[in-house]
């Protein structure tokens, strides 16, 4: 992959944002000067073996009071616009899958996807009114494609709901960060990426919180 094209929009002009000379594994981060996304370069991120034991350390329990309160701040504010017995898909549900679980005790049908724990491609095969990714996007590796594969499975009119830290525009901010210091974290979204994504996919955003957007596709009918 070169540094030259964006890995979420392809726009051709990328420059270097911030440079960590710390012993932090990513030394180097980019950014869209379109979409306005940061991300490493390959070289930079973990390894599949790596990813997985980061992953490992996670304990994710569908039974933690604490985590299902996590979660809800995407599912609160997604279960309010959902029809009765809506489809929905949980990609990345990740090692203890648990809003799968949250929405189906609300009497939606739900999938999973995760390629680690839940590795599953014929879901893409389906079609969904609603598809979740909850700390999630900040780990993909080619986001233009895999936001494109979602939003191909998702029905008109449905809602794709995205929970993840919002990066700043701002080098001092970005150089504190906790966010970035995983080294799972590979892409980092701004406030303009989630813009971009929005009037890209001629979608509307029709919620935002502190970490949390939830997109909806156009109604064509």
């Amino acid at each position: 992959m070169s540094i030259s094209s964006c890995i979420l929009c392809n726009y051709p002009n990328v420059q270097l944002f911030y440079e960590d000379t710390s012993e932090h594994y990513a030394s180097k981060y980019f950014q869209c000067r379109r979409c306005r996304l940061i991300f490493v370069l390959p070289k930079d991120r973990p390894s599949p073996k790596e990813e997985f034991e980061r992953y490992e350390t996670h304990e994710n329990d569908p039974k933690d009071e604490g985590y299902r309160n996590f979660l809800s701040q995407l599912s609160n504010p997604l279960s309010e616009l959902l029809e009765p017995q809506s489809k929905g898909l949980d990609f990345g549900s990740g090692p203890g899958p648990t809003l799968n679980i949250m929405f189906e005790e609300q009497g939606h049908q739900m999938n999973i996807y995760d390629p680690f724990y839940a590795d599953h491609p014929e879901v893409f095969e389906e079609t969904y009114d609603f598809i979740t990714a909850t700390e999630v996007v900040e780990h993909l590796h080619e986001p233009g494609k895999e936001f494109q594969q979602l939003w191909s499975c998702l029905r008109p009119g449905g809602y794709l709901g995205i929970m993840t830290k919002r990066a700043k525009d701002d080098e001092a901010f970005f150089a504190d960060w906790h966010y970035r210091l995983d080294e799972t974290h590979v892409t980092f979204y701004t406030q303009q990426t989630f813009r971009w994504i929005a009037n890209h996919w001629e979608a509307s955003i029709i919620y935002t919180a502190d970490r949390v957007v939830i997109f909806q596709k156009e109604d064509t009918q």
